[in-house]
């Protein structure tokens, strides 16, 4: 929808009158991305911004403590830290902070909006809010009480977009997912090759891209040598185990725009319903464990020994999360990671053959 097509004050209405719903299900309840419900309130708490990227991480860099954000249907990625170490590039940047550890896709990062939001308690909550074409989010920065709010509004001042009208000027569509290919066991050989001669684990996609193979088929061709399908709970065994013992761990969560890092222990794992969610100073994470359809264990080999990761995809064969164990460049892979990863229980008709 359009602005000429959008009923803002309708909108506006039904965000008063269901004040505890998140605005990413209120949105699609009113049929709207959540870039187009967002907008709907600009002049009205909301400012539209300039998504001048290298501007807004250099900038972030000097307001303090804040909350970044990401995710995508299927999981919540939360790190409270300083963006700090922004790395740019105009295809891909970083932000290798100690706390806040992104990969960032500039291209995919359209829409941009500051949002003031008072809640029940009356305090007033500041965020910074990214969307892709689609009006899908890619990332999000709330303040936190340690945050430096006047360099916060200094950032947000200097971003001000010319048009400050409610709405979107370009429609957005729903972005289209892409269907799981058949089967090539033609490129089993070829693929095999490839991973064999890896070095590091940064070159899987491009072997991915020139084999032209989905990330899920290139796992089943490979051979268990290099991946194994894992059973139904592996993920929250496994994201247990290792608050049990301390080990730490990578979790990766991405979408088209953003793919966000959390590396070190967590300390607590809780079910709710079909949430699994990590509550620790300083590192949320909110996983829909029902969407999980298959997850693999998956081994890369690298010039420091191969490196083992868990991938856990959805319905459309869509990667949800990623964990790796945590290791220095230069050094072989943590023997605790591993053994935890192999001790996983796998499909039961696997393990019966």
């Amino acid at each position: 929808m359009t602005r000429e097509t959008t009923d803002f004050e309708h909108v506006r209405r039904m965000r008063a009158e269901n004040p505890k719903m998140r605005e990413r299900d209120l949105a699609r309840m009113l049929g709207l991305s959540e870039a187009e419900f967002v907008s709907a309130f600009c002049g009205h708490g909301v400012s539209r911004i300039e998504v001048r990227f290298d501007e807004i991480f250099t900038g972030l860099g000097g307001v303090g403590e804040v909350m970044a954000l990401t995710r995508n249907e299927s999981a919540v990625h939360e790190k409270i830290g300083v963006y700090d170490r922004f790395v740019p590039g105009k295809r891909a940047a970083m932000m290798l902070g100690a706390d806040i550890d992104t990969r960032m896709f500039p291209a995919a990062w359209v829409h941009g909006f500051a949002v003031a939001k008072t809640g029940e308690d009356g305090v007033e909550r500041l965020s910074l809010q990214f969307f892709d074409a689609h009006g899908d989010a890619v990332h999000k920065v709330h303040t936190r009480p340690g945050t430096d709010t006047a360099a916060w509004t200094a950032l947000v001042e200097s971003l001000l977009a010319d048009d400050q009208e409610p709405g979107l000027t370009a429609e957005v569509t729903p972005a289209e997912v892409s269907a799981r290919p058949a089967l090539e066991r033609d490129k089993q050989d070829a693929l095999r090759e490839r991973w064999q001669a890896l070095t590091d684990t940064h070159q899987f996609h491009g072997m991915l891209r020139d084999l032209d193979l989905h990330r899920l088929n290139a796992l089943t061709l490979a051979g268990d040598d290099y991946a194994w399908p894992l059973a139904e709970g592996a993920v929250p065994a496994m994201m247990q185990a290792a608050a049990e013992s301390g080990q730490p761990i990578m979790c990766f969560v991405g979408n088209r725009g953003c793919i966000q890092i959390h590396s070190g222990p967590i300390a607590k794992v809780a079910p709710m319903g079909p949430w699994l969610n990590v509550m620790d100073p300083g590192f949320h994470l909110h996983l829909r464990t029902d969407h999980i359809t298959e997850s693999w264990a998956v081994r890369k080999p690298t010039s420091d020994g191969h490196v083992t990761s868990i991938e856990a995809y959805d319905a459309d064969g869509t990667l949800v999360i990623q964990f790796f164990g945590v290791r220095k460049e230069g050094r072989a892979e943590r023997a605790d990671w591993r053994g935890l990863v192999e001790g996983l229980a796998r499909p039961a008709t696997i393990a019966a053959e």
